[in-house]
């Protein structure tokens, strides 16, 4: 990202924002509500357009109207906040159905990849479990294992543990911890310090609509350089 600059009508949302993320990178996004770092995950997948800047993402210029998004998508996960299974479907057909429909793989090498990707995220066990007879945890989890099935080479997150329990957290941490010890390079949007201690090599920490800091997690938490961080990480903490 170069300079990258998005409004909604009056609203300046990101105000030139530059960020490299480099292959193998876990890069966690830090930043009050409103800050600019959702909007900022959602032009990466394309879901947002951009203004004015520059914006590649795995090959694809994303500053061109003429960007091809679906091939982007092939190569960029993403995960919300909301779980957006379908309630309607198995465990299994929630994770076959991109496979099956976006990249048009046999039932047969569908459900093989639903099974791979389900055991990854230790849900191994609920191939045939709807998502009502899950936990929120559990069903974060199939989300994540949905996007991982398309084999991304780029993982966005955003917030996806506001929406459950304290308890049902570690599950999904644990996940995250997993796909860094296998180098998945991915970019993770949250409130919480917690990812940033177990998961990020890097930390960008976002204000009103900039990036303020930057920098190996352990130096941007513990020696924080800005008046605006310090006063982030006091209110985080307390």
């Amino acid at each position: 990202a170069r300079d990258v600059h998005k409004s909604f009508g009056q609203h300046h949302v990101l105000k030139g924002v530059s960020l490299n993320v480099e292959r193998g990178e876990r890069v966690v996004i830090l930043g009050r509500s409103g800050s600019g770092k959702s909007t900022l995950l959602r032009c990466m997948n394309g879901l947002t357009r951009i203004d004015s800047g520059r914006l590649n993402v795995v090959g694809t210029d994303l500053s061109s109207p003429r960007a091809d998004l679906r091939a982007l998508r092939r190569s960029v996960g993403i995960v919300f906040q909301s779980f957006n299974l379908f309630p309607h479907l198995t465990v299994e057909r929630n994770v076959t159905l991109a496979l099956r429909k976006v990249l048009r793989r046999s039932p047969e090498e569908a459900a093989e990849t639903a099974a791979t990707v389900l055991h990854q995220v230790g849900l191994g066990d609920k191939l045939k479990a709807y998502p009502s007879q899950l936990s929120g945890g559990q069903q974060q989890r199939v989300a994540i294992a949905r996007s991982l099935a398309l084999a991304p080479s780029l993982m966005l997150f955003d917030e996806i543990t506001s929406a459950l329990d304290p308890e049902l957290i570690g599950e999904v941490v644990g996940v995250l911890e997993h796909l860094a010890r296998e180098e998945m390079t991915m970019v993770i949007v949250t409130h919480q310090l917690g990812f940033a201690r177990s998961i990020a090599s890097r930390v960008v920490f976002m204000h009103q609509g900039s990036i303020v800091e930057d920098g190996p997690s352990s130096e941007i938490i513990n020696t924080p350089r800005t008046s605006e961080l310090k006063s982030f990480l006091s209110a985080v903490l307390t």
